[in-house]
């Protein structure tokens, strides 16, 4: 797939658009003024600290998905923005199919970015050539 031109761009285009919406539509509302609201919801899930896990989840989105756009720390980063996927799949299980969809999304494309890297368009790989 990687070897090819058409699957370079198109993994890196698929990279970041799923890394730039995770960030700004999900990770930065909660980070600039949701977090309490979303730390209510990480309570009802019987998680301790809420307000410091609802933190991490936030920042996990907005850092994790900027990082996973720009393929920067790509494999880490995208394995923090996947966990946090997961807790949502967990947290939307007894929902609808089509309100447990967007995290079953954004966790395969992270998933997909742990196991197969940023690509040769990111700067993963423009700092490992430097190297």
């Amino acid at each position: 797939m990687m070897g090819s031109r058409g699957g370079m761009l198109g993994w890196t285009v698929v990279r970041v658009v799923f890394g730039l919406t995770l960030a700004l539509l999900h990770g930065l509302p909660k980070v600039t003024g949701g977090v309490e609201q979303f730390a209510r919801g990480v309570a009802a899930l019987g998680f301790p600290y809420p307000t410091f896990f609802a933190w991490c989840a936030a920042l996990a989105e907005l850092v994790g998905g900027l990082l996973v756009a720009v393929g920067l720390f790509t494999r880490p980063a995208a394995a923090f923005a996947g966990f946090t996927m997961m807790v949502a799949l967990y947290r939307h299980r007894v929902d609808p199919f089509a309100r447990m969809e967007l995290a079953l999304l954004y966790f395969s494309v992270m998933l997909a970015a742990v196991l197969i890297g940023a690509g040769p368009l990111s700067l993963d790989a423009k700092v490992r050539h430097r190297a």
